[in-house]
């Protein structure tokens, strides 16, 4: 057993290549290998977002706080709030973040494979982020 203690991992800034505003990133577990499964617990403030990236293995996210907004790619931009559940398939194309008004706070799953857990890309526009 390991008990991981809350504020024991230093919180960090999401870097400017793959966000866009204000985004931290608190470090929830890396688990050890065998298992490959890594989680974060990540806010955005109002109008920030990931850029577009895929997952290898998928990911889940978990919103606790706020209003967001996620999308897939040729998918229409949708709302989450907290409760909500959101899996983005292996491979999907997709981005996710706060609304325009409202910051949002998510708890984010993903697994690694061969050593990574996502594959970053293009940022999005502002007009893809309106919808």
């Amino acid at each position: 057993m390991e008990i991981q203690r809350a504020g024991s991992k230093p919180s960090g800034k999401g870097p400017e290549e793959y966000f866009t505003g204000t985004v931290r990133v608190d470090p929830l577990f890396s688990a050890p290998e065998p298992s490959r499964v890594v989680g974060a617990h990540v806010t955005f403030e109002p109008g920030a977002r990931t850029a577009w990236h895929t997952h290898p293995l998928g990911q889940t996210l978990i919103v606790t706080s706020g209003r967001g907004r996620a999308q897939r790619w040729d998918g229409p931009v949708e709302e989450i709030h907290p409760g909500d559940v959101v899996w983005f398939a292996p491979g999907e194309k997709h981005w996710h973040g706060a609304s325009p008004e409202t910051a949002m706070t998510h708890i984010a799953i993903q697994e690694r494979l061969n050593g990574q857990a996502v594959e970053w890309l293009e940022k999005v526009s502002d007009e893809q982020y309106s919808g």
